[in-house]
């Protein structure tokens, strides 16, 4: 029996991941984190664990990570905001584990297939934009989704376009990921939506994934619970898992 501790389990992800988790015949839900003033203090109470999902917010998350890594904790993350140098950071707290870490940009798996297709079809395109949507509650932009995306596409070489549009706005044609254009959307009504447009002499393809439900991240949550014993370190991307 696997013991879970859900951080941010009063949240909208982490409500759904604490009832996935209680329906598990092989999952324990031992704790709920949502600290208070002291979190510390709050930590300090929590049971013995061997797994923590972490659903917090992007403020609050790397020093919760020191605290599940001095717990002796694998630590699986689905905060958002997690740049480059905050991987960086993250492997040099976990080292080679154990305790791992896994971060994933999305825990849908049809998303992390879509990210997939987009890195294999650029490589026969000459350029790629990445269109990212979501609820306008989302604490950052672009998503961690989009970011992952655009690294993915500009491995496969630098985008080759014949002429860039000069802005008359800053900021219309977007940020540049490695080359990669990104745009965000934020309105209501909205959940996780994004596409990725590729372009080529006469043609273009367009590879969408949308969201419309918050389930469609639990299959991936409860992969990532099962899996993180057997990953090495700190894993980015639930790709590692499929």
């Amino acid at each position: 029996m696997t013991r879970v501790i859900v951080s941010g389990a009063a949240g909208r992800m982490g409500s759904l991941v604490c009832a996935a988790i209680d329906e598990q015949s092989d999952l324990d839900l031992v704790a709920r984190y949502d600290p208070g003033e002291d979190p510390s203090a709050a930590a300090s109470e929590l049971p013995e664990g061997d797994v923590v999902v972490e659903f917090t917010t992007p403020e609050v998350v790397m020093a919760n990570l020191g605290q599940w890594k001095a717990r002796g904790l694998h630590s699986v993350v689905g905060t958002s905001g997690f740049t480059d140098d905050r991987v960086a950071e993250a492997r040099a707290l976990f080292g080679e584990g154990p305790p791992n870490c896994l971060i994933v940009p999305n825990f849908s798996v049809g998303a992390v297939l879509s990210m997939r297709f987009a890195r294999e079809a650029a490589q026969h395109f000459a350029a790629a934009e990445v269109i990212e949507l979501h609820h306008d509650r989302k604490a950052d932009a672009p998503s961690g989704t989009a970011l992952a995306t655009a690294k993915y596409i500009a491995e496969s070489g630098p985008q080759r376009r014949a002429i860039e549009s000069s802005e008359l706005l800053p900021g219309a044609r977007g940020a540049s990921v490695e080359g990669v254009n990104v745009h965000s959307v934020r309105l209501p009504g909205l959940l996780a939506h994004q596409q990725v447009i590729l372009g080529g002499a006469g043609e273009t393809l367009t590879i969408r994934h949308d969201t419309t439900d918050r389930s469609a991240f639990i299959p991936g949550v409860l992969l990532a619970v099962r899996g993180i014993p057997g990953l090495p370190g700190v894993t980015v991307g639930l790709e590692a898992l499929l």
